[in-house]
C-alpha cells in the first residue's frame, strides 16, 4: 500500500496492489470467478479505507445483499494484516451469463437491496463505529465513493480490479480546505485528480506500479509519492477463540454433536484450518467458567454458523 499527495493542494490518494497476500487468502477455497473478482474488489477497498484512517485495531468491511452474494467480509488491521471471506448461491452464479455487462454481473451478484457495512474497532478505550450506507451505482467502486460521501463526507473516486492474481484499487479524496475560501487552484487539482481516475483503465491497475499509473493519469501535477508499506494475508483464528464460541454454544449442543460424530470439528470460515475437540476436551470446556469468545468465524456440520468480531 502506498499513499501519495498533489503538493501544497488538499488532495490525497492511496494505492493497493495485492499479489502474495491475495494468493494465500484463497489458497483453501474455491470461488467462481465473478465472485473471486468482486471478493478482491472488496478486499483491495478494505485495505485503501484502512489506509484513509489512523486507527489501531481492525475494519471490516461488510457486504450484504439479497443476490447470488449473500454475505462478503473484508477485514483489515491498521497495519494491513487481511482475511476474507464469501458466501454465495452456487446455483445462481451458475447462471450468470459469462459475456454480460460488467454493471448487470454486479448487480445479479448484490441484488436489488443490498448494503455495505464499514465497523472500525480501535483497540483504545474498546471504541467501536458503524457506518452504514445501502448499495448504489453499478459497481463496487460507486458503492465505496456513496460511502465516503454519505459516512465521511468526503468527495471520493475510486477504481477497483481483481482477477486470480491480483487485486489492486486506486482512491483519490479531496479533503477539507483550512480557509473557508475554496481556491481556483485546489478546484483545480480536485478536477485533475478525478479526470486522472476516470482515464485509467482497471485492467492496467493489476500490472502497472504507481509511478507509471500516476505518469500516465495525471501529468503535469506536483505529486508526492511515500514509502510503502506491506500487506499480507493473516487469520486470528485461534484453539482458544473457538473454544470460546463453543463454550457460547452451551454444552447440551457441543455434547450432541460429540455423540453423533465423536469429535467436534470447527473449520474456520477465512483460513479453513481445522479444530478438533475430542471427549475430554468437551469435557475441559465446561468443567470450570470462562469468558466466552465469539470471534472466530466456523462452520460446525451440523450448526453452519459464521460469527464475525
Amino acid at each position: 500500500m502506498r499513499r501519495f499527495i498533489f503538493e501544497k493542494q488538499p488532495v490525497r490518494g492511496h494505492w493497493v496492489r495485492l499479489t502474495s497476500a491475495w494468493r494465500e487468502l484463497r489458497a483453501h477455497s474455491d470461488y467462481p470467478a465473478a465472485v473471486e473478482e468482486l471478493l478482491g474488489q472488496a478486499v483491495a477497498a478494505a485495505v485503501l479505507l484502512a489506509a484513509t484512517l489512523k486507527f489501531r485495531g481492525t475494519l471490516s468491511f461488510q457486504l450484504q445483499g439479497n443476490g447470488a452474494v449473500r454475505l462478503l467480509i473484508a477485514q483489515c488491521t491498521h497495519d494491513f494484516r487481511l482475511r476474507a471471506v464469501a458466501r454465495f448461491d452456487e446455483a445462481a452464479v451458475r447462471e450468470l451469463a459469462g459475456d454480460a455487462p460488467r454493471a448487470t454481473v454486479f448487480r445479479r451478484l448484490v441484488g436489488s437491496e443490498g448494503r455495505i457495512t464499514v465497523t472500525i474497532e480501535a483497540e483504545e478505550r474498546s471504541m467501536r463505529y458503524q457506518g452504514v450506507v445501502p448499495l448504489s451505482g453499478n459497481s463496487l467502486a460507486e458503492s465505496l465513493e456513496a460511502y465516503f460521501a454519505s459516512s465521511e463526507q468526503l468527495p471520493t473516486r475510486v477504481l477497483l480490479a481483481a482477477d486470480g492474481e491480483r487485486a489492486a484499487g486506486l482512491l483519490v479524496q479531496r479533503l477539507p480546505e483550512k480557509s473557508e475560501d475554496v481556491s481556483e487552484e485546489a478546484a483545480g487539482a480536485w478536477s485533475a485528480a478525478q479526470e486522472g481516475v476516470r482515464n485509467l483503465d482497471a485492467r492496467v491497475l493489476l500490472v502497472a506500479e504507481l509511478e507509471q499509473l500516476l505518469r500516465g493519469g495525471f501529468v503535469g501535477h506536483d505529486l508526492r509519492v511515500f514509502r510503502g508499506a506491506p500487506v499480507q494475508f493473516e487469520c486470528r483464528c485461534s484453539q482458544g477463540r473457538v473454544a470460546g464460541l463453543l463454550r457460547a454454544l452451551g454444552p447440551e449442543e457441543v455434547r450432541d454433536v460429540l455423540k453423533e460424530q465423536g469429535a467436534v470439528t470447527v473449520t474456520c470460515e477465512f483460513c479453513h484450518r481445522p479444530y478438533r475437540f475430542d471427549a475430554v476436551d468437551v469435557e475441559t470446556l465446561f468443567s470450570q467458567a470462562h469468558p466466552s469468545d465469539g470471534s472466530a468465524a466456523i462452520s460446525l456440520t451440523r450448526l453452519q454458523c459464521l460469527t464475525v468480531p
